[in-house]
């Protein structure tokens, strides 16, 4: 990989998109520690510590919603849009109209999940303020600054509405920006643009808690040295293993067969049909663990201290104090994460199709005859693969879920480094990493081929 970038900062085309991501990925961060008027970050960040799901949305964010800035809301409103409506587009013809028509419907469908974001990311404002900011036990807003309490120009009342309105907007529009920069990225960069700003996000996350670790240590904590060793050789053992799932694939070989056409004899050559194990990639673990945390979502925002969220937290919650209720959680969540798989396997390789391509081009597979009979064995062949994939998933998922109850549980260590590469972050991290060099490969290549054809 550092050989891959070495050899693209020699080509001045592909030097230039790096630096335009880079640029992007710095206006992204800077936009992490921009304050905004007129909230109190400590009390805001002291009052995101009661809620699981928001600590998860922090450690996305790089910190940025813990320190209540600009960009509080990261880039989650624009997942959840994409997932609405790409699970949408499966039931509403006319979304599947639409995602048929090339790039031009593409283009239909960002728009409507750009609408759809606007509107997840008011609703998503409206409850953390209300819910955490309002109700605190100490005020998180300078009512003051707008004009409220006994010495200003309105009512504390609102002002505690103006005040509320008016984060809503900022944060609403952050959240529209921090999906401008991912989009940018897309168009003019490296690799996917909101696959990187979630990249970047966990690693500036996981970089301030071992930086806090180091600082423990060098103050005479020999605990804090243990806990580094630990989360090291976990890390590595973990990108490891992903790193050599997420590259295998099973290739079935394709012959075709001898064309003469003219004087010019066509074919006669054997190719293979790559299908990967983790052919998904991380999205059925984002969209697995996004419809998980919706109902705690709803019960800590909107119904705080609530008989439903008291229920929700007991009954169906990975923080649950009783065995069950973690049981029932991993159980739907397994379920969830085999469920995108296979959907999201459905719509990335689709057996009919590249059966009737081989049989078009004159292939078969050898052993099976060409046309139904390819198709059903690819899809039985694509049905294990996505199997086995969706139990790596799971694998990942529930791995540093289980090893950081089992320290609580002994009391060894906290699990502030656990739970910065928790669940998704560890996968999204490596995935991440390999699709960019990938990216940038097949970028050289194609650069290499213009330079032979010229």
């Amino acid at each position: 990989m550092f050989e891959t970038i070495k050899n693209c900062f020699k080509v001045k085309e592909i030097r230039k998109k790096i630096f335009i991501t880079l640029l992007l990925l710095l206006v992204f961060r800077i936009g992490c520690y921009i304050p905004v008027p007129g909230i109190d970050s400590d009390t805001f960040s002291e009052a995101i510590s009661n809620y699981s799901f928001l600590e998860l949305m922090s450690s996305i964010t790089g910190s940025s919603l813990a320190n209540a800035t600009l960009f509080a809301l990261g880039i989650s409103p624009y997942i959840n849009a994409s997932i609405i409506i790409q699970l949408l587009t499966v039931g509403i013809p006319a979304l599947e109209r639409l995602s048929r028509q090339g790039e031009e419907g593409r283009k239909k469908i960002a728009q409507i999940t750009r609408y759809v974001t606007i509107a997840l990311a008011i609703a998503q404002a409206i409850g953390i303020i209300v819910n955490i900011a309002i109700n605190s036990e100490e005020s998180a807003l300078n009512l003051v600054m707008f004009g409220g309490g006994e010495s200003g120009l309105m009512s504390e009342t609102a002002a505690t509405w103006l005040a509320g309105i008016f984060l809503v907007v900022v944060y609403t529009a952050g959240a529209m920006l921090v999906m401008f920069i991912g989009e940018r990225i897309t168009e003019y960069g490296v690799g996917n643009g909101i696959s990187l700003v979630i990249f970047v996000g966990i690693i500036s996350t996981a970089g301030i808690t071992i930086v806090g670790k180091f600082e423990e240590l060098f103050n005479g904590d020999l605990n804090a040295l243990w806990i580094l060793i630990g989360f090291f050789i976990l890390t590595i053992l973990e990108f490891t293993a992903i790193v050599a799932v997420d590259l295998s694939e099973r290739r079935i070989p394709v012959q075709y067969a001898k064309q003469v056409k003219g004087r010019k004899m066509y074919g006669g050559q054997c190719t293979v049909i790559p299908i990967r194990i983790a052919g998904g990639g991380v999205m059925p673990l984002i969209f697995a663990f996004a419809l998980i945390s919706f109902p705690a979502m709803l019960a800590s925002l909107f119904w705080p201290g609530s008989g439903f969220e008291q229920g929700v937290t007991q009954w169906f919650s990975g923080s649950s104090p009783y065995w069950y209720g973690q049981l029932i959680y991993m159980v739907v969540l397994c379920l969830l994460i085999f469920a995108f798989a296979f959907f999201y396997s459905s719509m990335q390789f689709n057996p009919e199709d590249v059966s009737k391509t081989i049989q078009q081009n004159g292939g078969f597979i050898q052993g099976i005859r060409p046309g139904k009979p390819t198709a059903d064995y690819l899809k039985k062949i694509s049905n294990r693969i996505t199997l086995f994939g969706a139990i790596y998933l799971s694998l990942v998922a529930f791995i540093p879920s289980i090893i950081s109850m089992i320290v609580v549980s002994l009391n060894i260590a906290d699990t502030s480094l656990l739970s910065v590469f928790s669940t998704t972050g560890i996968l999204i991290v490596v995935s991440v990493a390999l699709e960019l060099d990938k990216q940038l490969q097949s970028q050289l290549m194609m650069k290499n081929y213009k330079g032979f054809l010229k």
